[in-house]
């Protein structure tokens, strides 16, 4: 199931800027809009800004801490480079190269260069500190806009993270129950954390899901329920401190299945009407 982008426009001293999103948490917003601010040839302004070391360095930090596939190597290539006469960095070289995902070029009528919301901003410094408060000005305004899309998806996520507040009672049938694991899956080792919540939660890896489902697009976390999607939630920060503690994978993998059938029992009831409505159903 692929995600269908949500678009908005935020403007900024008479400047309408394309924003979109996939999952309400990561906001992408165009780059080629905000250049038109300073030049009426916005790839060049783009091109330019990474031509910088600084900028190479700053979308390097950030794919580091955010992209566990970005290719370090090429990374530091590029760094090197930067900032001589002769170096010059197209956004479409730089995601090519590095496999970048917080940059994104879009071709077509409506497309070009978009950052996640975190590089724009940057780059709305870097043409102008004032036109960026206007930005962010405008972009607030979207996130607060009762009638704009942005608003009900935020609020939906929001509604459902204080769902976590309610786990307390039983609930769900047992259908909807993960398995116990068999001893021969705990001992496996898998080669993604990623797939140690699956298993957890699913009984099967991202791998196998595909394999049963080969008619359906997307992955198995696209088909989960919300009730599931909580509590894998909650069995990544779980997770996180048990890595801290120095828990083997399969201690850990045992540990966070127990943890998954406990949750979802525990869950009596989502406040449907809410979400309904926030949805717009």
């Amino acid at each position: 199931m692929t995600k269908k982008p949500v678009k908005e426009t935020i403007q900024a001293k008479g400047i309408d800027i394309t924003i979109y999103t996939e999952d309400f948490q990561n906001e992408f917003i165009s780059l080629t809009d905000i250049a038109r601010y300073k030049s009426d040839e916005p790839k060049d302004v783009v091109k330019n800004w990474m031509r910088s070391k600084d900028t190479i360095e700053f979308l390097g930090l950030w794919e580091k801490l955010h992209n566990d596939k970005f290719k370090g190597v090429e990374f530091d290539s590029f760094r090197n480079q930067a900032g001589s006469n002769a170096f010059t960095l197209s956004p479409q070289k730089w995601i090519e190269k590095t496999n970048a995902i917080g940059l994104v070029s879009k071709s077509g009528r409506y497309g070009g260069t978009f950052a996640h919301s975190d590089i724009a901003f940057e780059f709305a410094s870097w043409i102008s500190a004032e036109f960026k408060l206007y930005i962010i000005k405008d972009y607030k305004r979207l996130k607060s806009d009762e009638s704009s899309r942005f608003s009900l998806g935020w609020n939906l996520n929001r509604e459902i993270s204080k769902l976590n507040y309610r786990i307390h009672t039983d609930a769900i049938k047992e259908k909807l129950l993960p398995p116990e694991l068999m001893p021969f899956q705990i001992s496996m080792t898998y080669a993604s954390e990623a797939d140690v919540l699956n298993v957890a939660l699913f009984g099967i890896t991202a791998k196998q899901w595909r394999e049963k489902n080969s008619d359906k697009g997307g992955n198995i976390r696209d088909y989960s329920t919300l009730n599931q999607l909580l509590v894998l939630a909650n069995m990544e920060s779980y997770n996180s401190i048990l890595i801290e503690q120095g828990k083997q994978q399969s201690e850990r993998l045992k540990l966070l299945n127990q943890l998954a059938i406990r949750q979802l029992k525990a869950i009596q009831e989502l406040d449907t009407d809410t979400i309904k409505k926030l949805e717009g159903k």
